[in-house]
């Protein structure tokens, strides 16, 4: 949820502390004076350097020539969605001392402040200035602080801010030296067929570590280990790492090569063809569109994803399946036949799933006895039916985040936690052939680049993002991941521009967002990694009467061309190219079957079906 201002609340507060201020002492007002051996410890505070020194979140930072305070050049940052566009920079301090920091701002709702002082943590804000006003602030370190970060920040859905002359006045600390590059990097045995994990000895020093694949930067951590995701199948690549502080990061280490296994990461080498064609069947009720019976299925249909099983209650996690009662599907075979029907096409290569939640289908794996619950149901139907896996499509309020669970490679509320331990025990159950597919709406994925839960100060729609951290944990299990580009608002890509469903550019960005990676609500120390090609297929609307977001195949020929071969791809600039894209999923088999296979017989077309 966008917002425009400081909620009522916090600005009367503030407020009031900043007039109790002024009165008690007159801090904003009247900063104490310099000692005589104070100096400015600030790097490049008039922004003369360009961005050097400085950190913006979310690439939200520029430096301009006009307005400026002083000398030629200033901060312009502009906040997008969840980002406030904070600058910052840690600067080296000495214990228990007092500093003074100040710059000059301009615009509405800008902040001041330094954290990390080991003392009490300090801010300062102007709610409008039109001209160049002076914020200044003190503080003083702790007893064992020897670094601060100070920082400037705009507001949610504010327009653009600009900030010149920050200093920073007092003692200067002890310098802190570039650390070591670290040591003895090497590959674990844990490898697997999507990732690699590594270690290494740690630097003195340092405060963390960024670890690179191929020359580029895919991770940065604290410790002295990661695992590096979202890797290609029997593929060898290279690592290397460096140490990070205050004050720089270290040279590359020497570099490891490891190969991953074979197998395409227990999903990708579930027995699919290299392009696929994915489609829900409505099995357990009517619409529209028309019963369909199974063993009339057209062979076009590579995955067939069984609608729906539902739970008892919203929080049983007591999933249940039945074919459409004959009073609503008048053509509706025996279980007898279906079942056969199942074996039918599973021996003509075909994978049969069932498909969790849907519209209707609420399901909050709340508690762990929920979670246990929806493991047993689940291997019931599975068996009771003899199929290869579970599509989980959890809709509505299924999936959300709770207050304070902020990063989506650890997540801590109970819905989450306990759905991506549920699945796992399947996994383990049903071994290395267990199809596992999920298909999410753009609100709970793609929105994250933007949104992750309700926040850093609270009040976002906690659904925002919310899949990621199911996504993140299995994607060494997951099959395919089609996301439901339909029935979505507009969603911003990596452009930062926003995209709008119905034709090919929302299909391009919304898939390249899957395939590059992304830093979840623009902070790019929490960074989605990418998904393989072979795990992403394209969701669509069989037909106008499916959903909102049709998209006719012309429009959805020139989102494969983009996105496979990089052309026809518009105004939009893809990250990569992906010939390996598995394919296309759409709402529904009956819904291309009442519009006379339209959607089927142009994948086959397309791909030589």
């Amino acid at each position: 949820m966008e917002r425009t201002g400081p909620p009522a609340r916090i600005s009367g507060l503030l407020a009031a502390l900043s007039a109790a201020l002024l009165v008690a002492g007159g801090l904003a007002a009247s900063a104490p004076a310099a000692a005589a051996a104070d100096t400015d410890l600030a790097r490049n505070g008039g922004f003369e350097a360009g961005l050097d020194g400085w950190s913006c979140t979310g690439g939200s930072g520029a430096v301009v020539s006009t307005p400026t305070h002083g000398g030629t050049s200033a901060l312009k940052a502009t906040p997008a969605g969840s980002d406030n566009a904070e600058c910052s920079q840690t600067v080296t301090v000495k214990p228990d001392s007092t500093y003074t920091l100040s710059a000059w701002v301009q615009g509405s709702y800008v902040y001041l402040g330094a954290s990390g002082t080991g003392t009490t943590d300090v801010s300062t804000w102007t709610q409008s200035s039109p001209g160049w006003t002076q914020l200044t602030t003190t503080f003083r370190t702790g007893a064992a602080t020897t670094s601060v970060k100070i920082y400037t920040h705009g507001w949610y859905g504010t327009p653009a801010y600009y900030a010149d002359d920050l200093t920073l006045v007092g003692p200067g600390g002890d310098p802190v030296a570039i650390p070591a590059t670290p040591a003895g990097l090497r590959a674990g045995t844990t490898t697997t067929s999507s990732s690699v994990a590594l270690s290494w000895t740690g630097s003195t020093g340092a405060a963390g570590y960024n670890v690179y694949r191929g020359g580029t930067k895919v991770l940065s951590v604290t410790g002295t280990s990661a695992t590096v995701t979202g890797l290609a199948a029997s593929t060898a690549y290279s690592f290397q790492v460096t140490a990070t502080n205050s004050a720089g990061e270290s040279a590359k280490s020497s570099t490891v090569t490891a190969t991953t296994a074979a197998g395409g990461g227990g999903g990708g080498g579930s027995g699919l063809p290299t392009h696929a064609l994915v489609g829900y069947l409505h099995s357990s009720f009517a619409n529209g569109s028309g019963y369909t019976r199974m063993a009339d299925v057209p062979d076009s249909w590579d995955v067939i994803d069984l609608a729906f099983g539902e739970p008892t209650s919203v929080t049983s996690g007591d999933i249940r399946f039945s074919l459409c009662p004959v009073t609503e599907c008048p053509n509706v075979e025996s279980v007898a036949e279906f079942k056969a029907a199942i074996k039918a096409k599973q021996a003509a290569g075909k994978k049969v799933l069932i498909s969790i939640g849907g519209q209707n289908g609420q399901v909050q794996l709340s508690t762990t006895a929920a979670r246990d619950t929806f493991v047993s149901s689940v291997s019931k139907i599975i068996d009771d039916y003899g199929l290869d896996g579970l599509d989980i499509d959890f809709e509505g309020h299924s999936l959300s985040l709770n207050t304070g669970d902020t990063d989506f490679r650890n997540p801590t509320t109970p819905v989450i936690v306990n759905l991506i331990s549920a699945v796992k025990t399947l996994k383990a159950k049903y071994g290395d052939k267990f199809v596992l597919t999920m298909a999410p709406e753009t609100f709970f994925v793609q929105l994250g680049y933007q949104y992750y839960g309700s926040g850093p100060w609270g009040g976002q729609d906690p659904r925002a993002g919310a899949y990621l951290p199911v996504i993140h944990a299995l994607r060494d299990d997951l099959t395919l991941l089609h996301v439901q580009d339909y029935n979505s608002g507009s969603i911003m890509g990596l452009d930062n521009q926003y995209h709008s469903m119905g034709g090919a550019d929302f299909h391009i960005a919304m898939t390249d967002m899957l395939l590059t990676g992304f830093p979840v609500a623009g902070d790019t120390t929490k960074v989605f990694p990418a998904l393989r090609p072979d795990q992403v297929s394209i969701g669509l609307p069989a037909s106008t009467q499916a959903g909102n977001g049709y998209t006719s195949p012309s429009e959805v020929d020139k989102a494969l061309n983009c996105l496979t071969k990089k052309t026809d791809c518009g105004s939009y600039t893809t990250h990569g190219t992906w010939p390996g894209l598995r394919g296309l999923m759409t709402w529904s088999i009956n819904w291309d079957r009442f519009n006379n296979g339209e959607f089927s017989k142009n994948f086959d077309a397309y791909f030589g079906g």
